[in-house]
């Protein structure tokens, strides 16, 4: 009889040459259980995507709800379903008056598409800028909007009239031009190794895009939903965008993505042609059911409200001089190392220790933290000194 391993590689689709291969049977909370019942830390919930930890009770109940009411009714868009009322009108009530009409996808990368359909279409424009070592998806149109050769390499040709700025640097700024449709920015970017945007830097964002009267969206697909200290990475800035890309974790572990943005501009999708954009499970109900309980569990249990003190005690307790710096805000960090091998050497050594954790796409010499924001002060403590443990026995 085959093992779940072996199935694995002859069944799965492979993303790389040598996947982790870690078997996982169970997840509560901030942990995941093996095949041999041993428990890890996850201090990366799925790439920000247990916010509030695995099979949450309120989460897992409100899915069990759903699944036996009704699931898949029909296209996104045409029938008023429950849940996606109700998860739009939440969201719409903790967000600005201008962000007040979501459209519900999969994935954070549909999201991304979304608003490059939304943006030509509203502006009748064709060009876009993103940031260098941005990551905003893996379709096509996404991966456009990506300047790494590295991991585009094969994929081309990708859409034309796209050009990249350097994140936080406010003299790229005047290359926005009433030519460009849309910018598309991470407030707190992820896989360059958390590098939060300051404020002078988004102020001037954001007067250069209302200027040219280009959209300037915000993806918060991995800073939103509370990881950065506050619901969304926006709210430490004077600045709203036009539009907002969520998924990761706002369905509570369920897969759901949204852009969102004003009634006036999300209206020119339904008109001219019709359809303008369309998804057949976008918006699924038994994902919204659990985005809202999702929501409601980070608002009602003050959960985003410690996010910020739990970043600063990872900060506090991981004191060694192998480590070159510590970026990012609340629970999305970045420890930095000299250079990739020693990093992959400690981030292998916690895995075998109980303690999941991973690199990032365009800074491999930097170990994420990004775990789920219920983890308790306790709990911290004892991942630091499984991280300070396999520092000392890789790096000295």
């Amino acid at each position: 009889m085959l093992t779940q391993r072996q199935l694995f590689l002859q069944h799965n689709a492979q993303t790389s040459p040598e996947p982790l291969m870690l078997e996982f049977v169970r997840a509560k909370g901030i942990y995941i259980y093996d095949a041999d019942d041993k428990k890890h830390i996850d201090l990366i919930a799925g790439i920000g995507v247990s916010n509030v930890g695995h099979c949450h009770p309120a989460v897992v109940k409100a899915i069990q709800y759903q699944a036996e009411t009704y699931m898949h009714l029909m296209v996104y868009g045409e029938y008023i379903q429950t849940p996606q009322v109700n998860f739009a009108k939440a969201l719409a009530e903790i967000l600005p008056e201008s962000l007040s009409c979501s459209y519900f996808l999969n994935s954070g990368t549909e999201a991304v598409e979304g608003a490059m359909k939304l943006a030509k279409r509203y502006t009748g424009r064709k060009g876009f800028i993103a940031c260098k070592n941005a990551y905003h998806g893996s379709t096509q149109g996404a991966e456009s909007l990506m300047e790494s050769d590295f991991y585009s390499a094969g994929y081309g040709p990708f859409l034309p009239h796209v050009s990249f700025i350097e994140h936080n640097n406010i003299d790229d700024l005047e290359k926005i031009t009433s030519d460009i449709a849309a910018v598309f920015i991470e407030p707190i970017q992820g896989e360059a190794g958390i590098r939060v945007a300051d404020l002078n830097y988004m102020n001037a964002l954001r007067n250069k895009c209302t200027e040219t009267g280009s959209l300037l969206i915000f993806d918060e697909i991995q800073s939103g939903f509370g990881r950065s200290g506050k619901m969304f990475a926006f709210q430490h800035y004077e600045v709203v965008p036009d539009v907002l890309l969520l998924a990761k974790g706002i369905g509570g572990g369920m897969p759901i993505g949204a852009f969102i943005s004003s009634l006036e501009i999300m209206s020119v999708l339904s008109h001219t042609p019709i359809l303008g954009h369309m998804t057949t499970f976008g918006g699924h109900p038994v994902c919204c059911a659990a985005g809202l309980a999702t929501l409601r569990t980070l608002v009602d249990d003050h959960i985003v409200e410690e996010v910020e003190e739990k970043g600063e005690l990872f900060k506090q307790f991981l004191q060694h001089p192998a480590i070159k710096e510590i970026r990012g805000k609340g629970l999305m960090l970045a420890v930095e190392f000299d250079n990739f091998e020693i990093n992959k050497k400690i981030i292998d050594a916690c895995i075998s220790d109980g303690v999941l954790s991973d690199w990032f796409l365009h800074c491999s010499n930097s170990m994420r933290i990004a775990p789920p924001l219920i983890i308790t002060k306790e709990e911290i403590k004892e991942a630091c000194e499984t991280i300070l443990k396999n520092i000392n026995l890789v790096a000295g």
